[in-house]
């Protein structure tokens, strides 16, 4: 029997029993209310809620102290003997990686090919909210996360929903804190291993063939998918072993490097209809608020607008606490500003730029998306660069192949706290995650799964629920915890001694 048969014959097998299940778990996760003529799912309208309450609640923080971020980005305020494994740019990029993926190319075309050109104005706007609700929960992350005696450290929502709800209920809600601790570990892995890792790996093979001959290429055949699923376990599997720190090395030279020559790209083919800028973003504004062709129309444009941003930046997750709770600092706030920046550089700008692209270019295709015709989002955005940069599909397969990449390795990590909450710390436990992660890395280059990744979806978006729940209740504790760090950076600023100020901050629990 070929490989060929047999990973065919594993994609049916699997399919057949959890197509019921992620169908159903799906129909609740993305249940959908009809609004104006439009489909909104409400686990989008709870996320975009919890943007723009915590927005209102902390006083526009992404605007006020944008630049206090970047300044936090830059080391400005940097203390010496503070505990954690990457500095604040380390952590940034490590989880921005974990987000700016193949939905920054492909989701962003569907999106304004579905909600037209004005579905981009919802997208920043969204972004622009996601980013106090990323400052809230990363905040949290630092605070409750554990230092262990090996120096590495743990954080997420796995422990700061049971140690912040004990902190301020009691003994039921550290009871209760414990349960969404295991559900929200159990999640994190099992998105983990199906979406952070065998689709991204398998959409950027899929993309890798497309231009290296197809399926007669030297690719196309299931010894080529097979070679390419052993190169990218390979490298995955070796930076894994190295940790955050190794991790965050990797990341802090490879989301410059990604985000860099996509950017580039998508300024060449701007700048080159230049006399079209104007245009386009009337247009953008026109489609935001006076749509045409757009099922439910302000609504339809903004409800697309809205998902896309969602789903790419990952704001409410509970995902990007866990990367940035490794940071090195003594003030809690001070990575939640950091982490503010993510949905910003993600959606804000990244997402946008992939939007103004298509807007400006108007590739044929996506005129025929918009017509009803089933486009697929890679091919629009290529097509947008193709009228300027005829090669530019091998450019966009190396910027597939470093998304794809960084997300792999950052979810691997995300991976990995959430296994070791589960099943402990050991290095026979951790050993056996890794070489699970590697193994569904070589996996993802031969089967497609969908009904898993499908799967992987609603579970994480399930763990919103649980996670934004528990910032609303623990949202105090961020008010505190600014208004302590805002109070240290007038002082460091002022040139006073801040060693002193440091002794109101409690430390950070350690554990073997």
């Amino acid at each position: 029997m070929s490989l060929d048969s047999v990973t065919r014959s594993v994609d049916e097998a699997v399919s057949g029993f959890f197509e019921p299940i992620a169908k159903a778990l799906g129909d609740v996760v993305f249940y959908s209310v009809p609004v104006g003529g439009a489909d909104l799912p409400l686990i989008v309208a709870w996320l975009v809620a919890a943007g723009l309450i915590f927005s209102t609640w902390f006083g526009l923080v992404q605007i006020r102290k944008f630049r206090l971020a970047v300044n936090v980005v830059r080391g400005k305020y940097d203390e010496k003997g503070s505990a954690g494994e990457v500095n604040h740019f380390q952590a940034l990029t490590a989880a921005v990686s974990g987000t700016v993926g193949l939905g920054n190319i492909a989701g962003v075309a569907v999106a304004v090919s579905i909600g037209g050109p004005g579905a981009t104005f919802w997208m920043i706007l969204c972004g622009l909210l996601g980013m106090a609700t990323k400052f809230v929960e990363v905040t949290l992350g630092v605070k409750y996360r554990e230092v262990h005696a090996d120096g590495s450290v743990s954080g997420g929502p796995m422990h700061y929903l049971p140690k912040g709800l004990a902190d301020r209920f009691g003994a039921r809600g550290k009871k209760l804190g414990k349960i969404l601790a295991v559900l929200a570990s159990a999640m994190i892995l099992f998105f983990g291993l199906f979406g952070g890792n065998l689709f991204q790996v398998n959409q950027s093979y899929v993309q890798l063939v497309s231009v290296t001959g197809g399926e007669s290429g030297p690719l196309g055949s299931s010894a080529g998918a097979l070679f390419f699923g052993l190169l990218i376990a390979a490298l995955v599997g070796i930076v894994l072993l190295g940790g955050i720190r190794s991790i965050a090395s990797v990341t802090e030279k490879l989301v410059p490097a990604m985000a860099g020559i996509y950017i580039v790209a998508c300024l060449i083919v701007i700048l080159t209809h230049v006399t079209a800028i104007p245009s386009a973003i009337s247009t953008i504004f026109e489609g935001a608020f006076h749509p045409q062709g757009v099922a439910g129309g302000v609504l339809g444009a903004l409800i697309i607008g809205f998902k896309r941003a969602a789903f790419s930046n990952e704001a409410g997750l509970g995902s990007a606490p866990i990367a940035h709770s490794a940071v090195k600092t003594k003030h809690p706030a001070s990575e939640g500003l950091v982490a503010l920046l993510e949905p910003f550089i993600d959606t804000v700008v990244i997402c946008t730029m992939t939007a103004l692209t298509i807007v400006i270019a108007n590739p044929a295709s996506w005129g025929e998306a918009r017509a009803g015709k089933t486009v697929g989002g890679v091919t629009i955005t290529s097509d947008a660069f193709g009228t300027v940069l005829p090669w530019f599909p091998y450019i966009l397969t190396v910027a597939v192949l470093l998304f794809a990449i960084s997300t792999v390795l950052t979810w691997g990590y995300y991976g990995l706290k959430a296994w070791s909450y589960l099943f402990g710390r050991s290095r026979t436990s951790e050993l056996t995650y890794k070489v699970l992660y590697t193994l569904f890395a070589v996996a993802g280059s031969l089967l497609t799964l969908q009904t898993l990744i499908d799967m992987a979806d609603a579970v994480l978006f399930i763990l919103a629920v649980i996670n934004i729940t528990g910032l609303y209740l623990l949202a105090p504790v961020v008010k505190r915890e600014l208004k302590s760090f805002l109070a240290f950076v007038r002082a460091r600023d002022a040139g006073q001694d801040t060693a002193e100020g440091d002794a109101d901050q409690e430390p950070v629990k350690t554990t073997v």
